[in-house]
């Protein structure tokens, strides 16, 4: 593959690693940071090179991921000591793939640019760890349209859609969007399996007869058998979920937008975090469903 660029992906959580697997597997030289050094093990093994410090992997590389939880985090490792900006440059644009505060995206891209030159693209992602492995994501993007189509070289790897929303934090605002979907959707799902059984009907059938209907679409597709079977498996995080909803009400706050349905999911959300299940799976709404008997 000629011209192959040399990415840096920043956080190897659930996301990061899975990022940086799909950019491996795809033949891209990929150096990676993280403070946790296991992950960053886990990734050498498949290929990756361990940085020594996020300075480090940005001064190796021509395009930057992060793939970090929130905005503090995100900010101290742009501009903290050691940080993207103590290396960046003109030639080199930052992908961040976090779910943070569009303003505060806006402010330090502005700032980044400023200060040296380095662009960056706001991408937060939809399609979670399987997306990412088979390169099916979905990114909305904010930024420069030129800043946009650099990005390409690194997204067509990971994307089956990627769109440019409009100038820095449009892209986040559009993930508010998407996870405002998801989290009801999710919702929807796990009483729908409440009701079908307590109908007598297999919840397992309801995707295959719906299919094409007004009700369809992926979540149901992919999660109403998960949610059924009380699959646990982790395909996400639900105070991951609660922390993009937290910012959602806090935009919408801001904006004097009415969310009276999403009010009350992100309170479900916030009482399984209470109940010690922040770290697991959405399928975990099913034990609040069940009143926590199993």
């Amino acid at each position: 593959m000629a011209d192959v660029p040399t990415i840096a992906v920043i956080g190897a959580g659930l996301m990061g690693a899975a990022i940086a697997t799909r950019l491996i597997e795809t033949g891209h030289p990929v150096t990676v940071f993280d403070v946790d050094a296991p992950k960053v093990m886990a990734l050498v093994a498949k290929g990756a090179v361990a940085a020594l410090s996020v300075a480090a992997a940005t001064a190796q590389s021509r395009f930057v991921i992060l793939s970090l939880n929130h905005a503090d985090i995100v900010r101290a490792v742009v501009f903290g000591a050691d940080g993207v900006a103590a290396a960046a440059g003109a030639g080199r644009l930052l992908i961040d793939m976090s779910s943070i505060d569009p303003k505060e995206t806006a402010d330090m891209a502005a700032k980044l640019a400023e200060s040296t030159g380095m662009k960056w693209l706001d991408c937060p992602l939809s399609g979670g760890v399987p997306g990412a492995l088979s390169g099916r994501l979905t990114v909305m993007a904010g930024g420069d349209a030129a800043d946009f189509e650099r990005g390409r070289t690194v997204m067509r790897h990971l994307c089956a859609n990627y769109t440019l929303m409009g100038p820095s934090g449009a892209g986040q605002t559009t993930k508010l969007i998407n996870q405002l979907f998801c989290a009801v959707a999710f919702q929807a799902v796990a009483e729908a399996v409440k009701l079908a059984e307590a109908g007598g009907v297999d919840p397992a059938l309801i995707p295959q007869a719906l299919a094409g209907g007004r009700a369809d679409g992926r979540i149901m597709q992919e999660f109403m058998v998960k949610f059924a079977a009380r699959d646990y498996t982790p395909t996400g995080r639900i105070d991951n979920m609660l922390k993009d909803l937290d910012a959602l009400q806090a935009f919408a706050l801001k904006t004097k937008t009415p969310l009276p349905m999403t009010g009350q999911v992100v309170e479900i959300h916030r009482l399984l975090c209470a109940a010690g299940l922040g770290a697991r799976d959405s399928a975990e709404m099913m034990r609040l469903l069940d009143g926590f008997s199993d």
